[in-house]
């Protein structure tokens, strides 16, 4: 098997985060509302009981809206071969604002929640740019 770019490794670290994010929240469902309830046909935007949990639901669904962005452009540039420096970078914080995003939104922390966003945001540019010979 021929070895991932690190640009793609960041990527599937980024997506294999993300396909777990659901399961901190879905914890906390069960143990407030029960097993068999969790189970059935709840309203999915009822919102959940512990707030933390709430806001993790609501990272959740931020970060698969964003990977759905980012991940095929980095794809894109795998295929056609781009790797630079500013791909190299984008890659890596890509992979940390999501992760740091997750985290502070989960907790409450409303600035670096942002500002996680933000440099996220910021990577899929670059990428985008970087694609675009910008």
């Amino acid at each position: 098997m021929k070895p991932l770019s690190p640009e793609l490794f960041d990527l599937v670290l980024a997506a294999s985060a993300t396909a777990i994010m659901w399961l901190p929240y879905t914890a906390a469902r069960i143990a407030t509302r029960g097993l068999v309830r969790s189970l059935g046909n709840p309203d999915p935007w009822s919102p959940l009981d512990a707030g933390w949990a709430e806001r993790a639901r609501r990272a959740h669904a931020n970060a698969v809206e964003n990977l759905a962005v980012f991940a095929p452009l980095v794809i894109i540039a795998a295929l056609i071969g781009l790797t630079t420096p500013a791909t190299l970078f984008a890659a890596r914080l890509y992979l940390v604002a999501r992760l740091m995003h997750y985290l502070v939104y989960a907790a409450g922390t409303p600035v670096i929640r942002t500002l996680a966003f933000v440099a996220g945001w910021v990577a899929t540019l670059i990428f985008a740019a970087n694609l675009l010979g910008l």
